[in-house]
């Protein structure tokens, strides 16, 4: 059976414009996978960390026990489509607010339900590092499907979406060809594939020469329609994004791929006056309402 814990208030200094409607316990016992002491959970930003278009980040480490965020929008306005949301973080820390609880507010905006990952972190030590991240987002989709009825979403239209190494995990998850983990329970019994991927800078998707795809990304024509968002000189080699579209292509699957000349890494949603890539979410609205997941 599912735990789930009654909406509660972020014990950050940082203000939201909702609060999550549910927030999922994603594993009835022991997660899958070897048991790790990690420490305890916190924000781990210092006072002079770096900041995204002047503002701080939470950087949440030491996660062992996930859970997925639910927002839900207003019921008047909920189109029917949900994404579950990967926070980055390179596989060390999430970045909470910057690529999580800003893009729920964001994605409850344009009517989506969305659903914030908090996958475990860090899995550097684990080999691959991404299986434990990409187990909880598999669990995460199955879950958000066995509750469709009741949150009154299309089961057909529930995508992911990543930033950086949850870009990978999106990608990952999206790309799988099984389930990465022992059937739990009944939520299992859903499907546990997206219908629709968002990658936004992903990282670790070509070998080290950047000429093909790592192990684990397959392409086939079965694969979920993508949007991919990169910027030409972001330190995560913009040839990983390249390369999957051009996979996507060659497997005739429908995707969209945005590459900047200017943007860098790593500022979500935030916007730069200077850096039109920071106007992925009008692009990628664009995308999703032309593929009716918008009204």
């Amino acid at each position: 059976m599912l735990r789930i814990t009654l909406p509660f208030l972020l014990m950050f200094s940082h203000a939201f414009a909702a609060e999550p409607s549910e927030v999922i316990t994603l594993w009835p016992g022991t997660p899958p996978g070897p048991a790790r002491e990690v420490g305890e959970e916190k924000d781990t930003s210092r006072p002079d960390a770096h900041k995204v278009a002047g503002r701080s980040v939470i950087r949440l480490g030491n996660v062992s026990s996930p859970e997925a965020h639910v927002f839900l929008p207003p019921e008047d306005k909920r189109t029917g489509a949900a994404v579950v949301v990967c926070p980055g973080g390179g596989y060390r820390i999430l970045a909470w607010d910057l690529e999580g609880l800003e893009v729920a507010d964001w994605l409850n905006s344009i009517g989506v339900t969305a659903v914030v990952l908090k996958y475990r972190v860090p899995t550097g030590d684990v080999d691959p590092k991404w299986l434990q991240p990409v187990q909880d987002a598999q669990r995460t989709l199955s879950i958000v499907r066995s509750r469709a009825a009741e949150w009154k979403l299309d089961a057909d239209k529930i995508g992911i979406l990543g930033f950086s190494a949850g870009g990978h995990t999106a990608a990952m998850t999206a790309l799988a060809t099984k389930r990465h983990y022992k059937v739990v329970d009944d939520a299992d019994e859903q499907s546990c594939e997206p219908s629709a991927a968002m990658l936004i800078y992903p990282a670790y998707l070509s070998n080290k020469q950047n000429t093909e795809l790592v192990e684990g990304i397959d392409v086939t024509k079965n694969s979920p329609n993508m949007f991919i968002v990169h910027a030409f000189d972001d330190g995560i080699p913009v040839q990983g994004s390249l390369l999957l579209a051009m996979a996507l292509k060659e497997n005739s699957v429908p995707s969209e791929l945005h590459v900047y000349d200017t943007g860098g890494h790593g500022y979500g949603l935030r916007p730069v006056a200077d850096r039109p890539v920071t106007s992925w979410p009008k692009r990628c609205h664009a995308w999703l309402k032309r593929n009716g997941w918008t009204k």
